[in-house]
């Protein structure tokens, strides 16, 4: 904008505005020289971005084969340890569970971004962001003969709502920070392809040509995902829009190829048949030879000038050609003559803009996951094999039931992927995992992954503590924050505030009420003098609220407080606690945290370990409310006090209950052991004054060395581990984790001695 207006420019300015006319051309210059052509403009736009950068903290690391050897494979991929055949060098793929907004901000400010420069920098992102304003994130889960659809958490879901809440608006937000966010750790070289539908691909399309520019557009790819749909009142709606654009100029792109169809055969090749008695032909003499201008000389009665056929021909390869039956002669003097190949020596017809042979994953496709936005794999195969090659790293920023990751690791490429659903991200370990055995069996090289969270920084995010001041000033923060934060969860697990009586937070009827720490788990020593000081304030019964606890601390310390004659509950503080508008409603439930029982056998240098117990207590419904909703004749299926339930209501109006989950084993989904548990310490990166330092944070890394999981194809689940052989005598402590069918996991550990 020009600022050097006179106090008469500015009058005749103010004016024209009053009188509501148009200004004149030259104040339009004048005002708006440097003001964009075109420019998408919507209710509270900013520019501004998240900086955050938050510590990622590995939760459990999978090299699932690595401890048996390869059949004499080398894995140049990556260093191995030659002892362990563990992965010991070089990138190791992440699955991180979190906002993507705080990942994506601290993968582009933070550590690991030197990570990424030094696997060659992120060529390829592809993202599938949620774009149905009236989608349902429900998950539908086997259980038995039953179908129990798993609800998602609050955070969740009303993180999903929240970006519909200002309708397109908060949509178009949402999509602007993190799009620009990925451009930044997008490579030079590097591809975006962004999937949308009808609903929002117009908006999309200008926010990429803002971030990306106009100039950076490669292409719209329209995917026809079903053949036909039912609805008189418009053309029904059977594609999605994929668009691909480019950080710069710099494109690295390998054209894919389809095969020919028969009509195009038949429609193509048609009249050579009479001349060759071959089908597979192609009129195409440019293998054979080079161009030339109109002097070239004529060779077996071609005319150089005739139907534009200027070509000087290499004779010994004509000949050569022909005397293989290679060359289709024209009848006339003066034709052109044509190249005869056949289809298997040719790569197909080149892959164009519009997909209709890609057909989506149905209920009865091999490779389905009960996830509504899964896409085929083929899908993703096309899109890694042309924008990316064998060793690059990609990512997927939304990666829901990991069909990105899983293609990626079959074709040999480095991952990222983050999702904010902890069942996504459970189901996508497994998935890995399969892909793993499935690359291990062919004598394939595979990586190793982990799985990373943002963890208690994450929670200071969310309660206003700002991650990045140094110690000193973090802990005056979050001293003032601290009332704010017991008021928070207070008021969600319904509980009336308490002062001047620590350690107790708060009471709920008859019971007392403390809140664990927001940036550390509940350890055994925090629970002991809880105890204690019940037993000297009379308390009988203590709710205790924590993001994490110690790892097998419940089966121990609540059978010494029920010595005690202190009841002791302990339970789950659910991100949920951060939305207000869930306070509000009265939606958070906390739930007890599941206990698991295991039996390790030792026998000389070798251990096993078998699942002895496990149990939750879960609720999803009401169920006195449930039941009036159903029509006579209905049946929902729901969870109450850690049981999958059958709620049927008869003709008459009777309603009756149908326990599904028959034996403890039904609530398991998947379990590992980590036999050598606190061989690996947890050791994060911090930024503090621009400065990093590397701290251990008190716990240990899960090393995924045996693991049994359910699939849709095969519901069975192992109950004793594999035999796991150490090297030398000693005291180990064996870590056990279990995930029951909602994704949610409990751990346990036990010693053994050898």
């Amino acid at each position: 904008m020009d600022m050097n207006l006179t106090d008469r420019d500015k009058q005749i300015i103010k004016d024209h505005i009053d009188r509501g006319e148009p200004l004149p051309p030259k104040y339009k210059v004048m005002l708006f020289a440097d003001a964009p052509e075109v420019e998408l403009i919507w209710q509270g736009k900013t520019s501004e971005v998240t900086s955050v950068v938050l510590p990622f903290q590995s939760i459990e690391q999978i090299d699932e084969p690595r401890a048996e050897t390869m059949s004499g494979k080398t894995l140049d991929l990556f260093a191995t340890d030659s002892v362990s055949g563990r992965q010991s060098g070089g990138w190791t793929n992440k699955l991180i569970w979190g906002d993507n907004k705080l990942v994506l901000s601290s993968l582009k400010n933070g550590p690991i971004r030197r990570e990424i420069e030094a696997a060659g920098g992120l060529k390829l992102i592809y993202i599938d962001p949620p774009f149905d304003v009236g989608a349902d994130f429900s998950v539908n889960l086997d259980v038995g003969d039953e179908t129990l659809t798993k609800e998602p958490s609050l955070i969740e879901e009303l993180a999903y709502r929240d970006t519909w809440g200002r309708g397109t608006d908060s949509y178009l937000a949402m999509m602007y920070e993190r799009l620009k966010l990925m451009r930044n750790l997008l490579s030079d070289d590097g591809s975006l392809y962004v999937h949308c539908d009808w609903r929002v691909n117009s908006s999309i399309r200008l926010i990429l040509d803002e971030i990306f520019g106009e100039n950076k557009f490669r292409n719209e790819l329209a995917w026809k995902r079903t053949s036909a749909r039912s609805d008189s009142h418009t053309f029904n709606h059977i594609h999605d829009t994929i668009y691909f654009y480019t950080k710069s100029d710099a494109l690295n792109f390998t054209t894919q190829y389809v095969q020919y169809d028969q009509s195009y055969v038949k429609t193509a090749y048609r009249n050579v048949e009479e001349d060759t008695g071959r089908r597979y032909t192609l009129s195409d003499l440019m293998a054979a030879g080079t161009r030339q201008g109109s002097s070239g000389m004529p060779w077996r009665g071609i005319d150089p000038n005739a139907r534009g056929n200027h070509w000087k021909f290499q004779t010994e390869k004509l000949d050569e050609l022909d005397q293989e039956g290679r060359i289709v002669w024209p009848k006339k003097v003066g034709g052109v003559p044509r190249y005869k190949r056949y289809f298997d020596e040719m790569k197909g017809l080149p892959l164009q803009s519009i997909w209709t042979d890609v057909h989506p994953v149905t209920s009865q496709s091999a490779e389905r996951l009960n996830y509504a936005t899964q896409k085929p794999e083929i899908f993703l195969e096309r899109i890694i094999k042309a924008s990316s090659n064998e060793g690059d790293l990609v990512a997927d920023f939304f990666c829901g039931s990991g069909t990105t990751l899983a293609v990626a690791e079959k074709l040999g490429r480095k991952w990222i992927g983050c999702d904010l659903g902890r069942f996504a991200i459970h189901t996508t370990r497994k998935r890995l995992i399969g892909v793993q055995r499935e690359l291990k069996a062919k004598g394939h090289p595979y990586r190793s992954f982990e799985i990373l969270n943002l963890g208690k920084y994450e929670r200071q995010y969310f309660v206003g503590i700002n991650p990045n001041l140094p110690e000193e000033q973090r802990r005056a923060q979050t001293i003032q924050k601290e009332e704010q934060y017991l008021s928070l969860i207070l008021a969600a697990y319904k509980a009336e505030r308490l002062s001047q009586m620590p350690p107790f937070h708060g009471k709920k009827a008859g019971t007392a009420v403390v809140v664990g720490p927001i940036d550390a788990p509940v350890t055994l020593i925090q629970v002991n003098e809880i105890i204690d000081e019940c037993r000297r304030k009379q308390i009988s019964k203590v709710d205790v609220l924590g993001f994490e606890f110690e790892m097998g601390l419940k089966p121990v310390v609540q059978d010494e407080a029920r010595q005690k004659g202190v009841s002791l509950s302990l339970k789950y503080i659910p991100k949920d606690v951060f939305d207000k508008r869930a306070v509000e409603r009265g939606q958070v439930q906390f739930y007890d945290v599941a206990y698991v029982e295991v039996r390790p056998k030792v026998k000389k240098d070798k251990v096993t370990v078998t699942l002895t117990d496990f149990g939750v207590f879960y609720r999803q419904d009401d169920l006195d409310s449930l039941g009036e909703k159903l029509k006579p004749g209905g049946s929902k299926v729901t969870v109450d006090e850690g049981q999958v339930v059958k709620i049927l209501k008869d003709k008459s109006g009777k309603i009756t209950r149908e326990v599904l989950t028959k034996k403890w084993t039904d609530w398991i989904d998947y379990w590992a052991v980590d036999f050598d548990y606190e061989n690996r310490p947890e050791v994060i990166r911090i930024v503090e004054d621009g400065n990093e330092r590397d701290v251990w944070t008190g716990n240990y890394i899960f090393e995924n060395e045996w693991q049994s999981y359910r699939t849709r194809k095969d519901r069975n689940l192992e109950l004793t581990s594999g035999e796991h052989t150490y090297e030398k005598p000693g005291r180990y402590k064996i870590a056990v984790k279990v995930i029951d069918i909602f994704g949610n996991d409990t751990t346990k550990v036990v010693e053994v001695r050898l």
